[in-house]
């Protein structure tokens, strides 16, 4: 399948892993590079840019394909040594990169010298025309749907994607919901040049996360995620659990006086004792309401096979249909 991302990305199908917090590691991102996809590195999961350094190499070592790296732009007390990290995605040859939060227009002359493809992730669609203002190749539109971050618009899919397609020069990928063959016939059907999938990708066997992790994806249902901080400008959906429910309860009854000191212990540090240790109560983590279209644990092959073998299934009883 030719869409203007595989061309771009000189990738084999319109599937992107996206960037995801203790889960981007080379393992996964090769895997779904070698099943004809765009496997991504997270870099702000790497502590160091020299561990970035290392974590690129073995990416390279397990894949002849393309993959991307994810560097996320977002304020925190102690801010991360970007420049070492774009050193290191430059110096690592990566062609690809995936930049989200905020405006990645600091890096770009930097990326673009390396002859470095960016995809920025974007929540509505004037954030959209101005990552295509900038000289991004590409963004990865989210709708209201997606896990992390959804912005404060709450515009779903099936009106941000013609939206955008109405609006936008550069190709676009789908993100939020995105979980098979019926969500990549949707989305091009809207406009977009293809998907990003991040929760469905979480629920593969490559993906180096704690079982508990992913039977906890299995289990929900997409009544199962909440939406955090909003009283901060900061939404994010998480699946639903203990940690959730009690951050929700602190926002009720502090109303404007909420501030992040005042939900720090359900927020900071939590992505290691989740993904890695399995310990579910431990914090809240980024889901999609796309959880409750999880059903197995395929390998990423097996799943990229699936969505592109449904995705011409669809396609060829439509037209018969139509015709």
């Amino acid at each position: 399948m030719k869409t203007r991302i595989t061309e771009l990305l000189k990738i084999k199908y319109p599937i992107i892993q996206g960037g995801m917090h203790y889960v981007g590691f080379a393992e996964l991102a090769a895997a779904v590079s070698n099943a004809g996809g765009l496997g991504t590195i997270t870099a702000l999961t790497q502590k160091t840019p020299g561990d970035l350094a290392n974590e690129i190499s073995k990416c390279r070592d397990l894949t002849e394909n393309p993959f991307a790296v994810n560097l996320t732009f977002l304020p925190s007390l102690a801010t991360p040594d970007y420049p070492g990290y774009v050193k290191a995605i430059i110096d690592g040859g990566v062609k690809i990169v995936e930049t989200a939060g905020r405006n990645p227009q600091q890096v770009m002359p930097y990326l673009k010298d390396a002859g470095i493809k960016v995809i920025h992730k974007c929540t509505s669609v004037r954030h959209s025309l101005k990552a295509q203002e900038i000289g991004c190749d590409a963004v990865s539109v989210d709708g209201f749907e997606c896990g992390g971050h959804p912005g404060e618009d709450d515009i779903p899919n099936f009106i941000l994607l013609p939206r955008a397609a109405d609006e936008l020069e550069i190709p676009f990928v789908a993100s939020g919901g995105m979980a098979d063959g019926r969500s990549l016939v949707a989305a091009m059907a809207l406009g977009a040049d293809g998907m990003n999938m991040g929760t469905r990708f979480i629920a593969t066997k490559e993906a180096p996360v704690h079982e508990n992790v992913k039977q906890a994806l299995l289990a929900a249902s997409e009544l199962d995620t909440k939406l955090v901080m909003r009283p901060l400008r900061n939404t994010e959906r998480v699946l639903k659990n203990n940690a959730a429910i009690r951050l929700l309860e602190k926002e009720r009854a502090l109303g404007e006086k909420l501030t992040i000191d005042d939900v720090i212990d359900e927020v900071a540090g939590v992505y290691p004792k989740v993904m890695l240790d399995g310990e579910m109560e431990a914090g809240v983590w980024s889901c999609g309401m796309v959880a409750g279209l999880i059903h197995d644990i395929p390998t990423c092959a097996e799943l990229v096979a699936r969505i592109m073998s449904e995705a011409r299934s669809i396609l060829e009883k439509r037209m018969q249909q139509v015709g």
